[in-house]
């Protein structure tokens, strides 16, 4: 209930031209306790004061204006269910897919996240249908540049030049240096999904259960994959010995698949 009178009273600010629901609440895997990813595009943003007014007639608790990754009010609904509320400029949102699936420009990484948010993004307001028309315009078969280039540019981050990620990694082992190791670990681990799903074909789903997503939507992966990633995370602090062995035999087996599959590493 306090989630609908919500989108409704959004809905009716002049500014807000469409709204959409993203996050496990916009597909089938949620339960009562899940929050709500809320986007809103518009031109300009609403006041905080104005926000702040609609928000507190279905919020328990509010943090308006929250800008460490994008502009969002975090709150907590009257019904206890948390929901993040992100503000973004439509046009903006536009050129963002038109780089990556037009112009096929790779990322380090979370390259196709916001196609994927597109394209999985359920409608709850369209004021002039720009959003639904974004949504069918890169309803497309993945490119294949758009494919190699995120392998090309990935695979290069992965290994085989001198800043690449598992050079880095070993180093900072060999340094007894831990939140070094963790902190390019999770690169490396950024990379490597990165090339998994594009080799796929399947757009980029973000930051959770990305092995999960990996082994039920893939239909190719590395041998030993799911192995492979567990035996480097379990590594990484209780045993750096075997870190060296642990990076080799992952990046190694997802340039073998690569190989396999007809592309260059």
């Amino acid at each position: 209930m306090y989630f609908d009178d919500l989108c409704s009273s959004l809905s009716r600010l002049p500014e807000v031209e469409a709204i959409a629901l993203g996050g496990s609440r916009a597909g089938e895997c949620y339960d009562e306790t899940s929050d709500y990813d809320l986007y809103v595009y518009c031109a300009p943003i609403p006041s905080e004061g104005a926000r702040k007014a609609l928000l507190g007639e279905c919020c328990a608790y509010m943090e308006l204006s929250n800008s460490f990754w994008e502009l969002e009010d975090d709150c907590t609904l009257k019904d206890g269910v948390d929901i993040d509320i992100l503000y973004r400029d439509l046009g903006a949102f536009a050129r963002e897919l038109s780089s990556v699936v037009d112009d096929c420009v790779a990322r380090n990484g979370y390259t196709t996240c916001m196609w994927h948010n597109l394209l999985n993004s359920c409608v709850i307001f369209d004021r002039a249908g720009d959003y639904g028309r974004l949504q069918e315009r890169y309803s497309v078969r993945y490119p294949e540049r758009l494919r190699r280039n995120i392998i090309s540019r990935n695979m290069r981050l992965l290994t085989g030049n001198l800043p690449s990620y598992d050079s880095q990694i070993l180093k900072a082992v060999r340094r007894g240096d831990l939140v070094s190791v963790n902190h390019r670990t999770a690169a490396l681990m950024e990379s490597c999904f990165d090339v998994i799903f594009a080799l796929n074909g399947m757009t980029h789903p973000g930051e959770k259960r990305l092995v999960a997503k990996a082994l039920e939507g893939a239909d190719v992966l590395p041998d030993g994959f799911e192995r492979d990633v567990k035996a480097l995370y379990q590594d990484l602090f209780s045993s750096p010995a075997a870190v060296e062995g642990d990076v080799g035999r992952l990046v190694g087996n997802l340039s073998s698949c690569l190989l396999a599959a007809g592309y260059e590493v």
